[in-house]
This record gives structure tokens, sequence and C-alpha cells, in this order.
């Protein structure tokens, strides 16, 4: 009852922000500025975003290797549901992709796929906010501009690079010395106030997993290998990303792409239903308007980018699921914890996983 009712509130959520969108916008010439967009630059970008899904099933195999051997064709097919059911169901649809695996290859145990997505969701935030920041010290907009918030927007790219590093730079202290830390935590909370350790314990518990996700890294060259597979996955999208706003005659270059496209990932993190429907066409045409383009073109621009970007995966993973002996009453089960033990037991299951890989690997 209660996931119903988040479900709810959240397509409540995004019909408010797609009705806040849509005021006051002609929407005449939304649907001009669609029929003029050059359709074969964004069947283009269609396929290329296809592509992504085979990179991520390349990282996720690597990031696999140390715990279990993998299919790869198996991860494509979990992968393309994952993010099915993300454009369908929001957010909420992430925990799909780790429960569909264990189901296509039995090799995988639950705690496997979900450690390794941890780590998948690092790597992702990482290199979003690098991108982001270093493209924003050199940002210049077309056309001039005001001068003043060019340099604000130059700061902000130079605090987020800092603090980006200072994040890398914790988690390799953390991954160090994580048992120490969860330890330190815990002794502190012993005597502490109910309300306090209650918090205190969810805090740990947090610690527990992102020390778990960490340390399927075992080895440089395991992290070489998904650093660069991250790196290049990240330029495909941005290709993708490219080639839309080619598609509508925008002239703009890699610097305006990926300024769009920052603006377009802070939408895409609200969890509304639609694949971050209202949120991500909202953020993504305000990016589009800060650098000169007409509104009703910048919300055309952001519908169609949002179908390129989300939904692609609907045609594999609906492939994939119907094909697959998987029922939605099973995989539910499954995603909530049902099937699969309570969040504890899953910890330990991982935590008992990785000690065993890496003394194997040492």
């Amino acid at each position: 009852m209660r996931r119903y009712l988040k479900f709810i509130i959240l397509t409540v959520v995004a019909a408010a922000v797609l009705w806040w969108f849509g005021r006051g916008l002609d929407w005449a010439s939304v649907r001009a500025a669609i029929g003029r967009a050059d359709w074969r630059l964004i069947a283009v970008a269609v396929l290329i975003v296809w592509t992504t899904y085979f990179v991520r099933a390349l990282r996720w195999r690597s990031l696999l290797a140390p715990l279990t051997p993998s299919s790869l064709r198996e991860l494509f097919a979990a992968t393309t549901v994952g993010f099915s059911a993300v454009f369908l169901i929001g957010r909420a649809g992430e925990v799909v992709r780790p429960t569909f695996l264990p189901l296509r290859d039995p090799r995988v145990r639950p705690a496997a796929a979900f450690v390794t997505i941890g780590v998948e969701r690092i790597y992702d935030m990482v290199a979003v906010v690098v991108l982001f920041a270093v493209n924003l010290i050199w940002f210049r907009a077309p056309g001039g501009g005001d001068a003043v918030a060019y340099a604000r927007v130059r700061q902000a790219g130079i605090i987020l690079l800092i603090v980006a590093a200072v994040g890398i730079f914790a988690l390799v202290v953390f991954k160090r010395y994580s048992r120490q830390v969860i330890k330190w935590c815990e002794a502190r909370l012993e005597r502490a106030p109910r309300l306090v350790k209650r918090a205190g314990g969810l805090l740990t518990h947090l610690l527990e997993q992102v020390a778990g996700a960490l340390s399927v890294l075992v080895s440089a060259r395991e992290l070489a290998l998904t650093v660069g597979l991250t790196a290049l996955l990240w330029g495909i999208i941005a290709v993708a990303n490219w080639l839309v706003l080619r598609a509508f005659g925008l002239p703009f270059g890699a610097t305006e792409t990926l300024f769009v496209l920052g603006w377009a990932l802070v939408g895409s993190l609200v969890p509304t239903p639609g694949g971050a429907a209202g949120a991500f066409h909202a953020a993504t045409a305000a990016g589009l308007i800060f650098l000169g383009v007409p509104r009703e073109e910048a919300a055309a621009i952001s519908i169609v980018l949002h179908l390129v970007v989300f939904a692609p995966a609907v045609v594999f993973g609906l492939y994939y699921f119907l094909r697959s002996d998987v029922s939605f009453a099973r995989l539910r089960g499954l995603a909530s914890g049902e099937a699969r033990g309570d969040d504890k037991a899953r910890d330990d299951d991982a935590d008992a996983t990785l000690a065993e890989r890496a003394s194997a690997q040492t």
C-alpha cells in the first residue's frame, strides 16, 4: 500500500510539473519546431543511445568479474529491462535491473548485483560532476550575453570540480579505512539516546553499503577498465545529445552540449514516473533558454530529447521481459525484498562474497 501511495504522489508531482512546464506555451509553435527537426539525425541519436546499454553491460560485467562470472547477453537484457522500468515508473524502477539479472543468470547472486549497481552509481555521479564542472570552467555562451551570469557559471564549475576532487579523495580514504570508521561509529552510538542511535544506525548501514560497493574494486586493472568504460559511456551520451540539438538547427558545439546535458541530468534525478517526466523537460528547457534558445523551441527540444534518452530501452526491454518466464508479481516481490530477505541479510551475504573473492585474488 505504501509503494502504491508513493507512486500516486510522484505521478501527481509529475503532472503538476508538466502543467507548470506547459503553461503559457504556444503549442502550435512547439509542434512546428518539432516538425522542422531533422529526423534523420534524431534516428541516428536513437541508435547511438542503444549502444550505451551495451557499454553499460560491459561495465557491469567488469564490476561483477571479481565476484562472479556473468553472461554479457543477460547483462544487456537486464540493463534494458531496468532502464525500461525507469522510463515507465521512474527512479523506483532502478531496483528492477539488479533484481532481474539473477533471474536470468543464476550464477549471479542478488547481493553481487546490488553491490555492483552501487558502484555504478558512484562512477556515474563522479563522471557527471567532473564532466559538467570542467566544462563550466571554459564555458562561453554564444552571442555574448550577461557577462556577470557567465562568470558565476564558471565559478560554480570551479566549486563543483573542487567538491568532486574532495569526494574522490574521501572515497579512496574511506575504502582503505572503512572497517575502522564503521567500528568507531558503532562504538560511539552504543551509549547514545535511542533517537540518535536509530539515526546513527541508518548512517552506519549506509557506510556499510558504500564499503561493500567499493570493495569490488580490488585491482588497478579493473579500476582502469571501468573508468575507461564510464568515460566512453558519457562520451556516447554527449554525442547523442549533440545530434538532437543539431537536428533542431542549433549551432552548438561540445561546450554548449555538455552545458545542456548537465541541466538535463539534474532534472532526471527527480524520481517521477515517465523517466523524470516534467522535471527533465523543465530543467532541459531552462538550460536551453539560458543559452538564448526561444522558449517554444526549447520546449520542443526537451520533449524530443527526453524520448531519445529514455524511450529506446523499452524496445529491447519489453522484448527480453516478455521472452522471460518472470511475472510482474514475482519481479515486484523480489524488488520489494520479499524474496531476497531483509537488507541486513543481503549486506552480510555481500560482505561474505566480497571477502571470499578478495582473498582468492590475493
